[in-house]
């Protein structure tokens, strides 16, 4: 049952993201969230290396986009940044929102990932769509009040998910080293 929350791949940071393995695994697409994923909660400030790396994956033919369940003002801000659209109000993690968000990309299910830093919002809604999901660790600890709630039930379920501890897939068998 917990397998549904297990992420595909687990890194410390989206800089983490191996292009070149996505790429082996037939990823084109790639969904992101904002808050404590791109920036840190709260910020409307990309950090330069987190601009590189999603400027090399441009330059790698990656199509990519923010999903997020912000304000819109506030993701077309970080969309206009980073040069990538958008689709507000996702309402994570509800299935129709990352169909849509990989509508927009021009992709197929299979070929798309998603990468945020939460279990029960961006990676349950891309398992639920199946997404390669990928589920980095949170930039900051500064938080809105209910995702720190969230953050306790995170914490037990990781403690059971194999996956989520060690970086290994319960999900699919995937190479998750990347």
């Amino acid at each position: 049952m917990l397998e549904i929350l297990c992420p595909d791949l687990y890194v410390d940071s989206i800089c983490n993201i191996d292009l070149d393995k996505l790429r082996k695994l037939g990823i084109r697409g790639i969904i992101f969230d904002i808050d404590n994923t791109i920036v840190e909660w709260g910020s409307n400030q990309v950090d330069p290396e987190t601009e590189r790396w999603i400027a090399r994956a441009k330059d790698s033919g990656f199509r990519m986009c923010i999903l997020s369940n912000n304000l819109r003002r506030r993701i077309k801000l970080i969309s206009e940044v980073l040069g990538i659209p958008y689709t507000p109000a996702g309402i994570k993690p509800r299935k129709a929102a990352f169909l849509r968000a990989v509508k927009l990309l021009g992709t197929r299910v299979e070929e798309t990932a998603v990468v945020g830093d939460q279990l029960f919002t961006d990676i349950l809604g891309g398992n639920l769509s199946g997404l390669f999901t990928i589920l980095v660790k949170p930039l900051c600890r500064r938080e809105f009040i209910t995702t720190r709630f969230m953050r306790v039930l995170e914490r037990l379920v990781m403690r059971h998910l194999k996956c989520a501890l060690f970086g290994c897939s319960l999900r699919r068998g995937s190479d998750a080293t990347l």
